[in-house]
């Protein structure tokens, strides 16, 4: 009788492609910040995803933080997060990540979070007193919030809006029909629904990003810039799924370069202010530029 092995049950990983090798970070300013990073244990999303883009944004005066735990309640099925169980709030956390960001000098702060619908305000509390931190320390760094969509509710991504970071972003992250595949727990409507509210509650600058290669078609990858550019969106990153761990889903498709280059010439067309679009764009990059 044959027995089946894992190679027999379980579909082959696809090789990355060429355009998809990344190069180490390098630079004066890349090694300085690497060494504060090490030396205080500063925690940046940069380091622990492995962002390929580091060094360039690095060396550009922009890091990513994550604030609010590393534990989300949600289990996406793209993402490398830890799911579970959160840990108890660090209140002194707005306090850590404002020192971190001045150790570092930090010209451009990104900010992100786990998803925490465990808790009553969904985290909102602790964003807001994040970027109230960071600008007490900090006075000349700008910052670009990148906020779950704290199930619609306004009150929550009012205090967002409150704190008046110069970009707030919420990732759509892939097409309506494969939304439910790939977010579980998110809705396209309702993610559609926080950008427009910030809108059309006075924000100047909104964001948005989208992950290829999860098999979505051109036509739906066309029809989510438009549903963006409805809801107001100014600015949209699009980039390769890369897949964290054989638990996760499976890349169906790298996207070419030309076909990266294709979305982004009909990004601007649709009026984006912003289009990244490239396989290695991630949410953050060239993040500080988005501000104009």
């Amino acid at each position: 009788m044959k027995t089946e092995t894992a190679s027999n049950i379980l579909p082959e990983r696809k090789a990355k492609p060429k355009w998809l090798r990344v190069k180490l970070p390098t630079g004066k300013k890349y090694t300085e910040l690497r060494g504060l990073v090490d030396k205080y244990q500063l925690n940046t999303i940069c380091t622990s995803g492995s962002c390929p883009n580091m060094g360039e944004c690095w060396g550009e005066g922009t890091a990513t933080f994550m604030i609010l735990g590393n534990i989300c309640t949600r289990s996406c099925g793209f993402c490398g997060v830890k799911t579970g169980r959160p840990e108890q709030l660090d209140w002194d956390e707005p306090e850590k990540v404002a020192r971190s960001i001045k150790i570092m000098g930090i010209k451009h702060a990104v900010l992100t979070s786990v998803d925490r619908d465990d808790l009553k305000d969904m985290g909102s509390i602790m964003w807001a007193e994040t970027v109230k931190a960071v600008r007490r320390m900090n006075p000349e760094t700008t910052m670009e919030t990148l906020i779950p969509d704290f199930q619609g509710i306004e009150n929550h991504i009012d205090r967002i809006i409150a704190v008046n970071p110069e970009v707030i972003s919420h990732n759509i992250e892939t097409v309506k029909r494969l939304t439910r595949e790939v977010r579980i727990q998110a809705k396209y409507e309702r993610s559609l629904g926080v950008l427009e509210y910030l809108k059309n509650q006075g924000q100047r600058r909104t964001k948005s990003g989208i992950m290829l290669g999860l098999g979505e078609q051109r036509d739906e990858v066309i029809q989510t810039m438009k549903d963006l550019r409805n809801a107001q969106v100014d600015v949209v990153t699009i980039g390769q799924y890369l897949q964290p761990s054989k638990k996760h889903l499976p890349v169906k498709q790298f996207i070419t370069p030309d076909q990266f280059a294709e979305y982004k010439s009909i990004g601007l067309n649709l009026g984006f202010r912003h289009v990244e679009s490239s396989a290695l764009v991630r949410s953050s990059y060239k993040a500080q530029k988005h501000i104009d």
